[in-house]
């Protein structure tokens, strides 16, 4: 293993410590809370939308998260391991596409994602 790799893997070891990242995939509603600085103050900030790509670059792993706000289509980037986001999951949606860009192109009903159904308990008989 080369160096840039060993500090990759022992940086992010270190930021995952102190928070858990949940397991996500592209068609999730996640809600990312981002801490926000206004001069001394600082808050919470809530995006809440449908992940359209991720990207996994070892420390540098970014997602995009996609929203509609007040019928303009609105999309962040976010660092995966930024120590300044909270992520959520709301909704777990099933897709067929690793990037979702299609859904920039679409309004209304035909932007909606059907919602994956979650695996169903094992039953003892």
């Amino acid at each position: 293993m080369n160096l840039i790799e060993q500090i990759n893997r022992d940086s992010i070891k270190k930021l995952t410590s102190e928070k858990v990242i949940p397991s996500f995939r592209p068609g999730d509603s996640v809600n990312v809370m981002v801490k926000v600085v206004e001069g001394t103050r600082e808050r919470m900030q809530s995006f809440e939308g449908v992940v359209i790509s991720l990207k996994n670059r070892g420390i540098n792993s970014s997602f995009r998260v996609r929203k509609i706000s007040n019928g303009e289509g609105v999309e962040r980037l976010f660092h995966l391991y930024s120590p300044n986001i909270q992520i959520n999951i709301v909704k777990q949606g099933r897709v067929r596409r690793a990037k979702l860009y299609y859904l920039r192109g679409r309004t209304g009903k035909s932007a909606r994602i059907v919602e994956r159904k979650r695996e169903a308990a094992a039953v003892i008989a």
